[in-house]
C-alpha cells in the first residue's frame, strides 16, 4: 500500500534535496539582480569571495573551495580576467600551475559588495541568529554527505 498525502516520502515537497536545491536557486536569483550592477554573475562572485580571502590560489585550489571542476571554473576565470577583475600568472615552482590574483579592480569590489550577504540574508525573512544556525546545519550536512557519498553513492534501491 502506498503512502498518500503529506507523509509520502516520494512527494517532491518532502524531499530535503529539492528544498536545498530550490533555496539555492532562489539565492541565485536574489544575487543576480544585485550583481548585475557590477556586471558579475553569481558564480563569478563566488570566485571573488574565495580570492578576497586568499589570492594566488591555483585553479584546482579555487575549484576545491567552490566544489567546481576545472571545466566549469576555467571559463569563469577567463571571463573575470577579460573583465579586468583577475589576472593569471605562472609564478609557482611548477610552471604548469597557474595562480589567480585579483587586480585592483577586483580588490576594489570587495568594499562595494560588503553589504550583499546581509542584504540577501535579510530577504530570507530569517533573523541573523536563524541564518547562522541554518548555515551551521547546512555545513554539517554538506560535510556528512561528502564523507558518506565519497564520490559514488552506494545505496541499493529495491523494487
Amino acid at each position: 500500500m502506498s503512502q498518500t498525502g503529506r507523509d509520502d516520502p516520494q512527494l517532491l515537497d518532502n524531499q530535503l534535496c529539492f528544498a536545498v536545491y530550490a533555496a539555492a536557486h532562489a539565492f541565485g536569483r536574489a544575487y543576480r539582480g544585485l550583481l548585475a550592477h557590477h556586471e558579475l554573475t553569481y558564480p563569478q562572485y563566488l570566485v571573488l569571495l574565495v580570492l578576497w580571502e586568499e589570492e594566488g590560489l591555483s585553479v584546482k585550489e579555487i575549484g576545491s573551495r567552490l566544489f567546481l571542476d576545472s571545466g566549469t571554473l576555467t571559463p569563469l576565470l577567463k571571463r573575470l580576467e577579460a573583465s579586468g577583475h583577475v589576472r593569471r600568472a605562472r609564478d609557482r615552482p611548477d610552471e604548469r600551475q597557474v595562480s589567480i590574483f585579483l587586480t585592483e579592480k577586483g580588490r576594489s569590489l570587495k568594499g562595494k559588495m560588503d553589504c550583499l550577504p546581509n542584504t540577501v540574508g535579510g530577504m530570507t525573512g530569517m533573523s541573523l541568529d536563524q541564518r547562522r544556525s541554518l548555515l551551521e546545519h547546512l555545513a554539517l550536512m554538506r560535510d556528512e554527505l561528502h564523507a558518506r557519498a565519497g564520490g559514488e553513492a552506494s545505496v541499493t534501491v529495491s523494487g
